[in-house]
């Protein structure tokens, strides 16, 4: 299993003094901790996609480019693209070229996105939500295999032999589905023969058939289920105990539900956040020991591939979530490879 981290830039309001950051100090934190990530071994990095006055990140791509210029190894993505309100033959551009600027460490992981300012915004009607989707995203591979493309479309223009320029380095440039709780998105994955990254807000247990119907589908549609990559991901904190994790993360674990999330809740209690973070919860946030195990959890339950962690939620301090991404590389991350991937006996 390889590591990850994400966040969506947020800008929510400090605890204390009711100010949030400004948009070019949390860029330049991101691009901070995206540093630290790459020395500690993180394997990729992930920006969602917003268009709000509340988030700093509705140009991931241009914010992946800075970071690709500061970094060695880390693998550059969305998280996700809103793929439905994106053109996907300039989305396949702008990531290809992202893929030349950073040696070939470019990914997409394409979404219909919780949030959905997006669509008026950029003239998409809401009750387009599926069809936009499932057409873009062919149209996007469709960009992947031909030089020149030609398409026929139904939401989308039609192409006609026209080059899509420059190309990747990579052979293939990566493309994730990036699922929340809907059957179809899973049938989908597994139909095109797509990676697959599951955001648990919720417990594991909740999605075990959906991965299982999901590799149902990529064998039933001839493609080798056990070779498609699975990521997991979720709201995420680590410190050395799980009362210093709780009492440090707790406060802006409820700015964030308060202030930002699309259903803004009017109060989010401390027994609700102490029930995710417990045994069965979606919510990673203990002592080291704790997420190891709440990830093995995972493993036992889907076999995937990678873990990517959400952090920085609700303005937590830049030197708490750095603390927390060192921990999760050196405490955590050691850990769960070694029982994931287990030495060959001699």
């Amino acid at each position: 299993m390889d590591f990850g981290i994400f966040t969506f830039g947020e800008l929510t309001r400090n605890i204390d003094s009711g100010k949030s950051l400004s948009p070019r100090q949390r860029l330049t934190e991101l691009i901070e901790l995206a540093k630290i990530a790459d020395q500690a071994g993180i394997k990729f990095l992930g920006l969602g996609e917003h268009h709000r006055h509340d988030f700093a990140i509705s140009a991931p791509e241009v914010v992946l480019a800075a970071i690709a210029r500061e970094t060695k190894n880390l693998r550059l993505a969305t998280a996700v693209t809103v793929l439905s309100t994106q053109d996907p033959v300039r989305l396949f551009e702008q990531f290809a070229t992202l893929d030349l600027i950073s040696d070939g460490r470019a990914e997409i992981i394409a979404g219909r996105g919780a949030f959905t300012e997006s669509y008026p915004l950029f003239g998409y009607d809401m009750a387009d939500y599926d069809a936009l989707f499932e057409e873009k995203l062919q149209l996007l591979l469709a960009a992947r295999e031909q030089e020149n493309l030609t398409w026929r479309g139904n939401v989308h223009h039609s192409i006609h032999g026209m080059e899509v320029a420059p190309r990747p380095l990579q052979e293939k440039l990566s493309v994730w589905v990036g699922v929340g709780g809907t059957p179809a998105s899973f049938e989908r994955a597994g139909r095109l023969g797509l990676p697959l990254y599951v955001a648990l807000l919720s417990g594991p247990q909740h999605f075990a058939r959906l991965v299982e119907y999901y590799r149902e589908s990529a064998a039933a549609h001839g493609h080798d289920a056990a070779a498609l990559p699975v990521g997991t991901g979720g709201h995420f904190f680590v410190a050395p105990s799980s009362q210093q994790a709780r009492d440090t993360f707790y406060p802006y674990y409820r700015a964030y539900f308060e202030q930002n999330m699309p259903r803004k809740m009017g109060h989010f209690p401390r027994e609700t956040f102490e029930a995710w973070a417990g045994p069965g919860g979606g919510l990673l946030a203990g002592s080291p020991q704790e997420v190891i195990d709440k990830i093995m959890e995972q493993y036992e339950i889907f076999g995937h591939d990678r873990y990517m962690a959400q952090v920085g939620l609700g303005g937590l301090p830049f030197a708490d979530t750095a603390r927390s991404i060192e921990l999760l590389a050196t405490e955590v991350m050691p850990v769960v490879q070694k029982e994931t991937h287990p030495a060959k006996q001699p």
